[in-house]
C-alpha cells in the first residue's frame, strides 16, 4: 500500500498560488496601462531630442539598441550563474554583472517607452508597428511580474529563467520592429 501526501492546508496552497497570480495580475495591469494610455493619449509627435543626434528617431533607436545590449550581457551572464556555459566557472562578480546589466537595459528602456507613448502613442497603422506597440506593452508587463517574483521562496526553479526569457524575447522583438527598422531604412547615424 502506497501513502499519498497530505495535502497542504488551504492557507498554504493559496498563497502558494498567490506567489505566481498576483504579480501576473499586477503585470497584466501595467501591459494593458500602458497600452491604454497609448491608445487613449493623443501623440504630441514632440520628443525631446538629445544634442549630438539627428533626430528623436536616432536617440531612440540608439538607447533602445543600448538596452538590449545590456539585456544580451544581463542574459550571458544568467547562462554562466545557472552553470550553462560549458567548462566557466561563475566568477564572484557575475551577479553583480547581471543585476547591474539588467538595471542599465531598464533605465535605457524607460525614456524610449516614454518617447513611443507621449509622442507617438500605441499605434497600429502597418503589421510592424502594432507589433511593436503589443510587444512594447508586453515587455513592461513581463519585466513587472519578473520582478515582483525575483524574491519570493519556494517557486520551481524554472520560473526565474523562463520569465527572464519572455522579458528578453519581448525586448529582442520591440528592438527588431524600431531600431533595426529604422537603422536598415534610414541608416546607421546618430
Amino acid at each position: 500500500m502506497t501513502t499519498q501526501p497530505a495535502p497542504l492546508p488551504p492557507d498554504r496552497a493559496a498563497s502558494g498560488a498567490a506567489k505566481l497570480v498576483v504579480p501576473c495580475v499586477i503585470g497584466g495591469i501595467v501591459a494593458l496601462t500602458l497600452g491604454i494610455y497609448g491608445r487613449l493619449h493623443h501623440p504630441t509627435g514632440f520628443a525631446v531630442n538629445i544634442a549630438g543626434f539627428s533626430s528623436p528617431g536616432s536617440v531612440k533607436s540608439w538607447l533602445a539598441t543600448a538596452a538590449t545590449t545590456f539585456a544580451v550581457v544581463q542574459v550571458g551572464s544568467a547562462l554562466v550563474m545557472y552553470g550553462k556555459v560549458p567548462r566557466v566557472t561563475a566568477p564572484s562578480w557575475i551577479g553583480g554583472l547581471h543585476r547591474w546589466s539588467g538595471r542599465i537595459a531598464f533605465l535605457l528602456a524607460v525614456p524610449v517607452a516614454v518617447h513611443c507613448l507621449y509622442a507617438l502613442g500605441f499605434q497600429h497603422y502597418s503589421t510592424r508597428v502594432l507589433i511593436h506597440s503589443l510587444l512594447g506593452c508586453a515587455f513592461f508587463g513581463a519585466f513587472t511580474v519578473k520582478m515582483l517574483i525575483l524574491p519570493k521562496r519556494g517557486l520551481p526553479g524554472w520560473l526565474v529563467p523562463t520569465l527572464g526569457a519572455l522579458v528578453f524575447t519581448a525586448l529582442i522583438g520591440v528592438w527588431f520592429t524600431s531600431a533595426f527598422w529604422f537603422f536598415s531604412t534610414f541608416g546607421i547615424k546618430r
